[in-house]
């Protein structure tokens, strides 16, 4: 039976924020493992999530079943934890209209 959508990517997130360390991150494979999802499902949401900015690569590891190295992922720092009280961020708001002004003046 498959699972729903998004499970497999939310499973893969969590094991990454708790098989990180500050000097080991985990593999493709050691996030399957420890998510209980299959390999190759694990490839293609682990793909998705790099491709939308999710997880990150952040760096190479040699291993003892490959002879090439082999990425290490972690989850992507969260944006909004970045902001402080009261700081609005450029894409929200007025931002956006004032966009739209300054390029309907260059035309």
């Amino acid at each position: 039976m498959a699972r729903p959508v998004g499970e497999v990517s939310l499973a893969l997130l969590r094991a990454a924020a708790e098989l990180q360390t500050a000097e080991r991150a985990p593999t493709m494979r050691e996030l399957a493992h420890h998510a209980m999802v299959g390999v190759e499902s694990a490839n293609v949401a682990v793909k998705n999530l790099k491709r939308t900015g999710r997880l990150l690569r952040v760096r190479l590891r040699n291993v003892p079943h490959r002879t090439r190295p082999v990425a290490e992922y972690a989850p992507a720092p969260d944006p909004q934890a970045d902001q402080v009280a009261g700081d609005e961020p450029r894409h929200g708001h007025g931002w956006v209209d004032l966009g739209r002004c300054v390029a309907g003046w260059a035309r």
